[in-house]
């Protein structure tokens, strides 16, 4: 196997641990992989350096994602969470509002989610995943991999500073943003979007507005700046998630520290501001920049990249979570296939069909920030059928190549921004 460290290691480790497929992270994709895996009969054990429950932006879901969590065994865990229901987006641009139902829409399936803090979904996800069978090891570093087509391995620091090799069978990567299969492999490449930054809080949200309506994530254009826009997701007890993204250097010139940045960007707002009247902020304000990755390829010898280990786009849509838990599902089925035998093409079987959605995402990201997607949302009078079409993309349902805006979402955009721009 050929060799990779991060850090110096004297000699290999003396502790030898195996399993069926060694999963590093614990978020929504490792839960969703375990408990795929373990439906197969397969051991498993998940690899996670944080303690749960911990903190995690990508609050607002997509109901496509709700079929994965079904088809996992996970629906039931998270029924009990009893989230903010979610049935679609609300955007504003200062009076203009424009409400997009996703129980109304192109694609059939479920058309309701739940807006959730992460730090609960994600701890009973992985709770039940662990009731399931899954070996759960928290507050350990991976340090180095070897990649092989059947006997891939990590080397693993535990807290305490003891290592031990974990052997596998396969390996994948749901480590999020620490992209560690990435790094260690050195897949990284230009995300082909342009740097952003994200500036985010919690509020106690107080929010007596009875026009607003808590079913949908507010995604607000902002008033003085083209390129910013924010994110309001409400939760069931009465906090909401806060946050602005845009260009990083509008960004910072609103402030000399994040706190007055977002501050700012607030009281520009005046919708926004004034809905958030009575709001007390209850966490430290949080910054992600350039948060926006790809990978040359999701997958390897013995390994896949799942989700944000793999390919991060942008939070506008809130499509993270739900390529996540989409990714995990669809390895975890390969990943089984080629335990028991089979050979699996991961290359026209995992990796093309994920990017194809992912690609119709970017498309839309892409239709956002250069101002095509507000022209044909904020439209008066789009036809209901385009609506229908648009909305099933923004539920999440990117694959479904029956939708025009799916099968060629930049084409499709295209063609109805210059319609738009001339009715």
């Amino acid at each position: 196997m050929e060799q990779r460290y991060t850090m110096n290691e004297a000699s290999p480790p003396e502790e030898h641990i195996s399993t069926d497929v060694a999963i590093i992270g614990a978020g929504p994709a490792g839960a969703v992989a375990a408990s795929v895996l373990l439906r197969h009969g397969l051991a498993v054990q998940v690899i996670e350096r944080t303690h749960f429950p911990r903190f995690s932006i990508g609050e607002s879901l997509l109901p496509q994602c709700m079929i994965h969590l079904e088809e996992a065994g996970l629906l039931e865990a998270v029924q009990t969470g009893r989230y903010q229901s979610k049935n679609g987006a609300r955007f504003q641009r200062g009076d203009e509002i424009v409400d997009i139902d996703f129980r109304d829409k192109f694609t059939p399936g479920w058309g309701t989610t739940f807006q959730v803090e992460r730090a609960d979904f994600d701890q009973r996800l992985i709770a039940a995943a662990e009731a399931s069978g899954a070996t759960v090891r928290f507050g350990e570093t991976v340090t180095a991999f070897y990649a092989d087509p059947l006997a891939p391995a990590l080397d693993i620091l535990r807290e305490d500073g003891s290592r031990y090799r974990l052997n596998a069978r396969f390996v994948l990567d749901a480590s999020g943003y620490a992209r560690v299969l990435a790094q260690l492999e050195g897949l990284c490449r230009d995300a082909r979007l342009e740097s952003r930054m994200a500036v985010f809080t919690h509020v106690e949200d107080h929010i007596t507005d009875d026009h607003y309506d808590r079913d949908k994530v507010l995604i607000g254009l902002h008033p003085r700046h083209a390129s910013v826009w924010s994110w309001l997701i409400p939760f069931s007890n009465g906090r909401a998630s806060l946050g602005f993204v845009g260009d990083s250097t509008i960004i910072e010139a609103c402030g000399d520290s994040p706190q007055a940045r977002h501050a700012a960007l607030l009281n520009d707002d005046p919708q926004l501001s004034a809905l958030l009247r009575d709001a007390r902020p209850c966490r430290d304000i949080g910054v992600l920049k350039g948060y926006s990755a790809d990978v040359t390829h999701l997958h390897g010898p013995g390994y896949a990249l799942l989700g944000n280990a793999g390919e991060f786009l942008d939070p506008v849509f809130s499509s993270g979570v739900t390529i996540a838990i989409r990714s995990a599902s669809q390895a975890a089925g390969l990943v089984a296939r080629q335990l028991n035998g089979e050979t699996p093409d991961w290359a026209t079987e995992f990796e093309a069909p994920l990017r194809r959605g992912i690609d119709t995402f970017r498309a839309f990201v892409e239709a956002w920030y250069d101002g095509r997607l507000p022209a044909i949302i904020f439209h008066p009078n789009p036809p209901e059928y385009l609506k229908r079409m648009i909305s099933a993309v923004l539920a999440g349902y990117a694959w479904d190549l029956d939708n025009p805006f799916a099968a060629e979402p930049r084409r499709r955009l295209d063609s109805l921004a210059e319609l738009c721009a001339h009715s």
